[in-house]
């Protein structure tokens, strides 16, 4: 499970890493609010741990950005204010959870794990987008009420990308997520464009309107082509 901790005490973030890698969460650090929200949207994370006070942009916009975007990623906020208030605001911004400093690390774990079974749990057997539809368990794709005649490699990218629809997916994020890879001296990158091209021409070839488009020197990047 990958963690985002975006928070900009360095040791608190530093000891919540240390904590959380030692329970074998792969855990991410940023320090301001700018950084957190250009790592949220270069990779995909399971889970977000948001500090609310934060230089350049505070948790809150953070928080707000993320639930515009239409993501469902659990978020848990951190913060050493304990007001009513605080807590409505986070809350109906679209936090998952709201842990208060000082806090139990035992506590903060127990909240972790519990936010990730959640998470688990309500996501989506059936994804749309236009006119696509996959059905994640019967792992079958359909464009225009017309079967899409998918590999299993082919499905697993697919839906990886509809998860992350109207974000910028990278070819190292896909060498992670859907291949399972590691750091490489040799990366995936002509695999992966192989496997995308393939895709391309299954999924957006017959039909008028096109769903998956590359981003230059980014990466990849599933949205409704008629917006």
């Amino acid at each position: 499970m990958r963690i985002l901790v975006v928070e900009d005490e360095r040791k608190v973030a530093n000891a919540l890493r240390e904590g959380m890698e030692a329970e074998q969460y792969q855990v991410m650090l940023a320090h301001t609010g700018e950084e957190g929200f250009f790592l949220f949207n270069a990779q995909r994370f399971d889970l977000v741990i948001l500090d609310v006070m934060l230089p350049e942009r505070d948790g809150f916009e953070i928080l707000g950005a993320i639930r515009k975007m239409g993501s469902q990623v659990p978020v848990l906020l951190l913060t050493a204010r304990d007001s009513v208030d605080d807590r409505v605001l986070g809350l109906d911004t679209g936090a998952d959870d709201y842990l208060v400093k000082p806090f139990a690390f035992p506590e903060l774990l127990a909240r972790v794990r519990a936010l990730l079974r959640r998470g688990r749990l309500e996501a989506p057997v059936r994804m749309k987008v236009a006119d696509l539809e996959i059905d994640v368990t019967k792992r079958t794709a359909m464009r225009n009420q017309q079967t899409l005649d998918l590999t299993a490699r082919e499905f697993e990218l697919l839906e990886y990308l509809v998860r992350n629809q109207g974000r910028v997916i990278s070819r190292d994020m896909i060498a992670h997520d859907v291949w399972k890879e590691g750091p490489r001296h040799t990366p995936l990158d002509n695999v992966i464009d192989v496997n995308i091209a393939r895709l391309r021409r299954k999924l957006d070839d017959p039909f008028r309107t096109k769903l998956l488009y590359t981003v230059r020197g980014v990466g990849f990047i599933l949205k409704d082509g008629s917006e």
